[in-house]
């Protein structure tokens, strides 16, 4: 199998989360479909774990930019996959499917989000999710969505059946998120001068609208105003994206500016440490595909609270207190909640952790598996509805 890995924004994009949980996934199963990674040649240090199971198929720099990456999956890509003599090609993300590959495709669709959040993405990337991309996917061997509100997405927007797509929920690495790497991690995070712990967290990319972050801080304001000092501190976790000016000037004007953390973007083995040390993570983005920080952040022992529908809603499954993100009043609410209601933090932690342990990459890759094997047996045959496209 080939596996396209030339869109993980050097690692920090939740398409690499998956990417790295699939292949760790497939280690766990020792291995049973030969994996040729495709990649920019800057990323392949972020490989390494994985480079002697599989092969790896370096990219020039050049391609990076998205437009740039987009024409070298419709030219370049599939002279190399006759070159390799590919079986099966896995897109990771349904932004790069390719029109007529040589080989049967499988494309994974993590979100709907240029067509549910409108002004995500600029005017460019978002013509081309809602006008290039429906096509090409309907045209691919096999779809396969992280979650069910995803496949409900495709089916509203794509016109594929939902019952026709591979539900392949993400997972979480149990042996780094725990409640003993947490304290492990905790005691040796590298926290800014004056952060102390317990505070309330964010992890997600400086995203204006789409990751709702000014609503957060009003909420962390008004929390403030009706706890005091007792409210703690807010830090938001996660690398500068579209709109990320937005946000650093809401926090700069704040009048709890001194409490708001800006970290930047978290390394991975530093996560569970981040939220080790939290009083719970606070999740109120607008619109997700799956959400793994949640999960994480539950595997870790934290109590985790967001929003109650979408994908959110799903995935957390009542396992988390939640809230209506689009008020800000709301959100200090269950933030306070989680504060003055005796028993509540700890009744969420246990359920968090129950219910985390249901998520793995493991599942993912088994899936995974069965979408590849099924997928390659039809490689010899016409591809029913394709002719003439």
């Amino acid at each position: 199998m080939a596996l396209s890995v030339s869109v993980i924004q050097r690692g920090k994009s939740g398409v690499a989360t998956y990417i790295f949980g699939l292949l760790d996934g497939f280690r766990q199963l020792g291995w049973p479909v030969e994996i040729t990674l495709i990649g920019l040649e800057e990323d392949r240090p972020l490989f390494e774990p994985w480079l002697g199971p599989c092969e790896w198929l370096g990219v020039p720099e050049r391609w990076r930019h998205a437009a740039a990456n987009i024409l070298w999956h419709q030219t370049a890509l599939k002279v190399s996959l006759r070159r390799m003599g590919a079986d099966v090609l896995h897109i990771p993300s349904y932004r790069r499917i390719v029109y007529r590959p040589p080989c049967p495709q499988i494309v994974t669709v993590h979100d709907c989000a240029p067509f549910r959040f409108p002004g995500k993405y600029d005017a460019l990337r978002m013509a081309y999710g809602r006008k290039v991309v429906v096509p090409l996917a309907r045209r691919a061997d096999a779809v396969m969505a992280v979650s069910r509100t995803t496949a409900a997405d495709i089916e509203t927007y794509f016109g594929i059946p939902a019952d026709t797509v591979t539900i392949t929920p993400n997972g979480i690495d149990h042996e780094r998120f725990s409640p003993a790497m947490a304290a492990q991690q905790l005691s040796r995070l590298p926290v800014p001068a004056g952060l102390k712990s317990p505070w309330w967290i964010y992890v997600a990319r400086l995203e204006h609208p789409a990751k709702n972050h000014l609503r957060l801080v009003q909420a962390f304001e008004r929390l403030c105003e009706r706890q005091g000092p007792a409210a703690g501190q807010l830090v938001l976790a996660g690398a500068d994206w579209h709109g990320s000016d937005v946000i650093r000037q809401a926090v700069a004007v704040s009048p709890v500016r001194d409490r708001i953390f800006l970290t930047g973007f978290v390394l991975l083995e530093d996560l569970p440490g981040w939220y080790g040390g939290a009083r719970a993570l606070v999740f109120p983005s607008l619109f997700e595909g799956f959400g793994i920080p949640p999960l994480e952040a539950m595997a870790c022992g934290t109590p985790v609270l967001c929003p109650g529908d979408g994908a959110l809603g799903e995935v957390t499954a009542g396992a988390a207190l939640v809230f209506d993100p689009l008020d800000p009043l709301s959100i200090a609410g269950a933030m306070e909640r989680l504060m003055i209601e005796s028993g509540l933090a700890e009744d969420l932690s246990q359920r968090g952790l129950e219910h985390a342990a249901a998520f793995n990459w493991r599942a993912t890759a088994v899936r995974t598996l069965e979408v590849i094997r099924s997928v390659a047996k039809v490689s010899d045959s016409p591809r029913p509805g394709k002719s003439g496209q």
